[in-house]
């Protein structure tokens, strides 16, 4: 929709009951007032909007005895509000109204409209994160308001060089996109090609928020399962990304930001490591890395050893299993790889007071009688369980189905080839880091290994302070 508003006040009254279904959908709010000798309209949406702002705007309006004409000196003399704007076009009425604004018309403004800032505030308190929460530092968090989320890094970066440039997306649903930046950190190149990005997507609305733009975002390279898009739903780690050059894209209706471009060694930090002191960073850090090759490479070795013995030096006879089951090895694990899934589903699917002891209660159930019945031996049931503890050494829930689908191909490939099988795994594994693809084109998923900078990879692998 792309046409003018018409110079004639009915005929826009006319326009925007058909447009808005005035009388049929019981939250559009139409009331017509005259004041000062002109006749007014405003449109809004019950449940954007802040009542209080629009009373003490009518109350203003019916108070003054006098009022301008025009809808420009209208706004800056006339309107008690800090934000508003003059709109020409349909579409930019029907988008602002629908976004939360409410639409004044007047039968003295000609061909004009007045979009006033009364939105409403967040549904719900901006509290910490379930999935990233700190020891030490703040303890907000994004919430599902676009406004809200972008407040909270205004207030932890007070400069005028962040820059928060909007981008509706959606024919139907026009959903506010923001991509944010930090002028003059941020790469001007590659601000624009995310932004291009964004406007060039081609969808009719984005029900799920971040998830439906980050799909609309990255059509291809689909068979990768490396995540290509970093998320946090902290406002402090929002501003060090941007002040580090990185750009941002927060999206209406989700509490979380996408962090680009991003590397797969950046989803090894999390905020801890700067909540802490320095040494007590890097140990966790650390820990980090450690935990992330154990969660691919510990049972796919493990098989492979135990199905060559001669192969086992005598200070490792322990990992031998004591006795043999029904099911081969690499079966077992397997089995017990979709068992920890089912147990997650469930849980999620189980009332908050139960979920975490009907979990721990039915994974010792089901283990203790997988192995009395002969289906498991005790070693998978260990080493599972340990692979499953470590996994969640790692924030990422995307990085974390990552490893687990490497894992897998590690281990159906160990069980078929040995040796052999678990290189050829690993190569691909390297291939599919080479070829991830992040948003906008920007291959930097290895940096700062390739292109390899020497003190960017040890502020990543080591906690240690970056040089201003």
């Amino acid at each position: 929709m792309t046409a003018d508003l018409s110079p004639r006040y009915e005929d826009n009254l006319a326009r925007f009951d058909a447009l808005l279904g005035v009388g049929r959908s019981f939250d559009v709010v139409k009331r017509s007032f005259a004041a000062a000798g002109a006749a007014f309209t405003l449109y809004a949406i019950d449940g954007l909007v802040k009542s209080e702002l629009i009373e003490r705007t009518l109350e203003s309006l019916l108070a003054r005895p006098s009022l301008p004409r025009d809808a420009e000196t209208f706004l800056s003399a006339a309107v008690p509000l800090g934000e508003g704007e003059v709109a020409a076009g349909e579409s930019a009425v029907l988008s602002g109204i629908l976004a939360g604004s409410a639409a004044l018309f007047s039968d003295s403004f000609g061909a004009r409209a007045l979009l006033l800032n009364v939105r409403a505030g967040t549904g719900r308190q901006t509290d910490e994160p379930e999935n990233d929460k700190v020891l030490q530092g703040a303890h907000d968090g994004f919430v599902e308001t676009l406004l809200a989320n972008t407040a909270l890094v205004r207030r932890r970066i007070r400069s005028e060089k962040l820059i928060l440039s909007l981008h509706p997306v959606g024919r139907s649903g026009r959903t506010d996109v923001c991509v944010a930046y930090y002028a003059g950190r941020a790469d001007e190149e590659y601000v624009r090609r995310v932004e291009a990005t964004v406007d060039a997507i081609r969808t009719d609305a984005l029900p799920l928020g971040q998830q439906s733009l980050a799909e609309c975002l990255l059509r291809h390279n689909w068979y990768n399962p490396l995540p290509k898009v970093r998320y946090t739903e902290r406002p402090d780690m929002a501003a060090a990304q941007l002040l580090e050059g990185n750009v941002l894209i927060f999206c209406d209706t989700s509490p979380t930001a996408m962090i680009l471009p991003t590397s797969v060694f950046e989803f090894m930090q999390e905020t801890n490591d700067y909540s802490l002191p320095p040494v007590t960073g890097c140990y966790l850090r650390l820990i980090r890395h450690v935990a992330f090759l154990l969660t691919l490479f510990f049972t796919p070795l493990w098989l492979i050893l135990i199905s060559s013995p001669h192969l086992l030096p005598d200070w490792l006879a322990f990992l031998l299993p004591e006795k043999e089951a029904q099911l081969p090895v690499a079966a077992q694990l397997l089995l017990v790889e979709f068992m920890i899934d089912a147990l997650k589903l469930a849980s999620l699917n189980t009332p908050s007071p139960l979920s975490g002891s009907l979990s721990a209660i039915a994974g010792l159930i089901l283990g203790d009688f997988a192995v009395e019945v002969g289906w498991l031996i005790p070693e998978v049931v260990l080493y599972m369980a340990f692979v499953a503890v470590v996994s969640f050494a790692q924030p990422g829930v995307e990085l974390g189905f990552a490893f687990k689908f490497l894992r897998l191909l590690l281990l159906v490939l160990s069980a078929l080839f040995g040796f052999p099988g678990f290189f050829c795994g690993c190569g691909v594994i390297v291939f599919l880091l080479f070829t991830n693809k992040t948003v906008a084109g920007r291959g930097f998923y290895l940096y700062p290994l390739i292109p390899f900078d020497k003190k960017a990879l040890a502020r990543l692998l080591f906690r240690t302070k970056k040089e201003d």
